[in-house]
């Protein structure tokens, strides 16, 4: 039987800022509309977005295990795949994750009154378990990464700011395809290191139909865009080019990423820290993106 700290590391925590960036992005996207912060929707928006990414991650765990995709993976304990937890109960957490996520996503649109995010909250959980899960996973043919984008990117921050202002703006919307990039180069990294064993396994990732290097390269491109999608605010938003402050963090990961080797195993381990990396550019995107916006707020109003 797992103990509770292998339950927790089989949770991904590398994974989490995936979660919460998106949130405080579509909050300060919010606060540009009525200046003011809704905090208890914000709080709860945070905890549905955090109990996906959890779910997804015991989901993955379980679906790959049982089809032995994790055999022989490089970094995160994998539960399912290492024999510490029998598959019906990483299933069942997985589970429980995406329950408690519609719990509380079905009490955030009764107070926001936001009802069309019903819907979007069922496709999510559906999206969720179809990533890896079922028959037919489209995360072994090379979606994943779109759905890491759409659910993660443009869901969460956008569906954060509509529960609190229920409209859409440009901030908004730039805030949510950056963090998606972002979201979405973590899964690259994470895609990259696993190219030998996904390729063996049979699925198909989008790093593994690039091809070692052009994925590399895509992980690159997707931080720059990232950082440069704020370009397209500066005129009424100018204080949202202090995202650009996020620029040094993403050296490292990008270097570790074209220096690592390709296809070995030592360079495979070498980019686990990537994902660490690639995590803590995403939560130092999404702060320095709601001090911009505050920041041009109060001189607005001053």
């Amino acid at each position: 039987m797992a103990s509770l700290g292998q339950w927790i590391e089989g949770a991904r925590l590398r994974t989490l800022p995936m979660a919460v960036a998106p949130v405080i992005i579509g909050t300060a996207a919010a606060y540009d509309v009525d200046e003011s912060f809704h905090w208890v929707r914000a709080l709860m928006a945070a905890a549905v977005a955090l109990l996906l990414q959890i779910g997804v991650n015991y989901s993955n765990d379980y679906s790959d295990g049982i089809r032995g995709t994790d055999d022989a993976r490089v970094g995160p304990l994998r539960l399912t795949g290492s024999g510490v937890a029998a598959p019906k109960h990483v299933k069942l957490a997985a589970f429980a994750c995406f329950g408690l996520a519609a719990l509380i996503g079905a009490a955030l649109v009764f107070v926001s009154q936001a009802w069309p995010l019903l819907l979007v909250g069922v496709a999510a959980i559906f999206a969720a378990w179809g990533y890896t899960g079922g028959k037919n996973p489209y995360g072994y043919q090379g979606l994943g990464d779109v759905f890491v984008f759409l659910f993660f990117g443009l869901v969460a921050t956008l569906g954060t700011t509509f529960t609190q202002v229920l409209q859409l703006t440009g901030p908004a919307w730039v805030g949510a395809v950056s963090t998606g990039l972002i979201a979405s180069a973590l899964l690259m990294a994470n895609n990259v290191r696993d190219i030998p064993t996904d390729r063996q396994a049979g699925k198909m990732t989008l790093a593994v139909r690039l091809g070692d290097e052009w994925a590399r390269v895509a992980y690159i491109l997707m931080l720059a865009l990232a950082l440069l999608l704020p370009l397209l605010l500066i005129a009424e938003h100018p204080w949202l080019m202090l995202v650009a402050l996020v620029a040094p963090l993403c050296v490292a990961p990008s270097l570790t990423m074209m220096r690592s080797g390709h296809g070995e195993g030592a360079s495979r381990g070498a980019l686990v820290p990537v994902l660490k990396q690639t995590g803590a550019i995403n939560l130092g995107y999404a702060a320095l993106f709601a001090v911009g916006m505050v920041i041009t707020v109060v001189l607005r109003n001053s």
